[in-house]
Formats: C-alpha cells, sequence, structure tokens
C-alpha cells in the first residue's frame, strides 16, 4: 500500500453499561466475546471503568487482548482506570499511536473525552472517544468545547465516535455538522427493543462510509442496554480529500 491508496477501516463503539446485562448479570467475558465478533480495527468504548473512585476497569487489559485481539490504549491519569470518564479506547495490532490525550468535557455531569492520533504504514489520522451528558443544554456546550479542541484547519482525518445521547436525528448535533458527517446504523437504545440512535460516530473530509450497522443478535441484546454500532470505512490520502487538492 502507499501513501495514495485508500485503506479500508472498521469502527465500532459500544456503551457496555459496566459489563452489566439486560439479564441484570455483569459478564465482562460475555462482552468480551461481541467485540472479538466484530472485528474492529478501532473500538471506542463507553462505560468502560466503574464509576467511583478509584474506578477500577470493567475489562482487564491482558484478558481483552487474549479474547479479541485488541490492545487497550493507556491514557496518563495515574488511575487504574481503562479509560477517561468511562471512554476506553481498543485498537487492533498495526495501528501505531502517535500521541493520545484526555479532556474534561463542561456540563451539569461530569464528562470526558479520549483524544488518540493514530497511523497506519500510509496514514494518519485523529480518534475521538465521547459519551456526551444527558441534558442538551450540556451536550451543547460539550459539542462547543470538542469543536474548540480540533484546529479549525483540520489537520487530518477526524472521527467522533461514541453515545451522544440525543434522540433526535434531526437536531441537536448541528455544531458537528458544518465539518462532520454524522453516521447513524439506526437505533441502538434500547437494546431489546430499539427506539433511539444514542450513538454514533461522524466523519470529517478523508474517510468515506461505506456500511453503518446496529449490530442486533441475540448476545448484543443480553449484553448490555445498548447495542452496538459498527461502521465501514475508507481511509482516503488526506491531500485528495481536501476540495481543490490533488
Amino acid at each position: 500500500m502507499t501513501d495514495t491508496d485508500p485503506a479500508p477501516l472498521r469502527i465500532a463503539t459500544w456503551n457496555i453499561r459496566k459489563a452489566l446485562g439486560t439479564d441484570r448479570r455483569r459478564d465482562p467475558e460475555r462482552v468480551m466475546r461481541v467485540i472479538a465478533g466484530i472485528g474492529a480495527d478501532v473500538m471506542l468504548l463507553q462505560e468502560a471503568d466503574f464509576r467511583l473512585p478509584p474506578r477500577p476497569p470493567v475489562l482487564a487489559a491482558d484478558r481483552l487482548a487474549e479474547v479479541t485481539g485488541l490492545r487497550a490504549v493507556r491514557f496518563d491519569h495515574g488511575r487504574e482506570s481503562l479509560g477517561w470518564h468511562g471512554n476506553a479506547l481498543l485498537l487492533r495490532p498495526g495501528l501505531d499511536l502517535v500521541r493520545t490525550a484526555l479532556h474534561d468535557l463542561p456540563g451539569l455531569e461530569p464528562r470526558g473525552m479520549i483524544e488518540a492520533v493514530v497511523a497506519t504504514n500510509s496514514h494518519t489520522f485523529r480518534i475521538l472517544g465521547v459519551h456526551l451528558g444527558l441534558l442538551r443544554a450540556s451536550r451543547r456546550l460539550q459539542l462547543s468545547a470538542l469543536n474548540d479542541l480540533i484546529p479549525p484547519a483540520m489537520d487530518m482525518p477526524t472521527l467522533i465516535a461514541g453515545d451522544f445521547n440525543e434522540r433526535s436525528l434531526r437536531v441537536g448535533l448541528g455544531r458537528l455538522s458544518p465539518r462532520f458527517h454524522i453516521l447513524s446504523g439506526g437505533p441502538t437504545w434500547h437494546s431489546r427493543h430499539p427506539l433511539f440512535a444514542l450513538d454514533r460516530i461522524a466523519i470529517s473530509p478523508g474517510f468515506q462510509a461505506q456500511s453503518t450497522t446496529a449490530l442486533h443478535t441475540a448476545l448484543t441484546r443480553r449484553a448490555s442496554d445498548h447495542l452496538p454500532l459498527v461502521a465501514d470505512l475508507t481511509l482516503l490520502p488526506w491531500a485528495q480529500s481536501i476540495p481543490g487538492t490533488t
């Protein structure tokens, strides 16, 4: 593959509800079986840590690697947690970390965001993982803060994935729309009877979406109250994705 070739990329995001299933059983092994079956290159998780300090991880990083083949990205926060404010990032082998960061987000509830810049053999792209607030007013503040963290002149392909907590497909996420195409694969919550597309993946220029699907199986209906959202993307050479360039 050369730096002019597009690259396929499978992205998935899933709120695992601390591995507590709809059958009221907390089963990390079941969650990891679902993750393994998705075959993602990049997997974003929400509610991957317990809420109370010291916020221990729900899934053990060593066991995650053994079952899923994905490695958990470590963030510099001095905690045992897998992620930050419950947001975690898993990567397949062959994707190299360039840098990571974590951010607090404004709003009534404590919320945060994780950031990673990742490189393949010929492409570099940014990943942002979020779990936005329950109140639309808080989400608006959080989306504005998120926009402020991304360079005004987009410097690389960027995707945002997570539990956006927005029920509407028409309003509520307008702060992202000037720079991002927001993907929805259909309702993801509640997993037993999905009604709302709370989970989204937003992509900047540099990505093309091939398909986006909420993974609705007997196992995913039990493993969490959210369904995983899976997007197959093509990662384009950055210069060729900007209007007016070749």
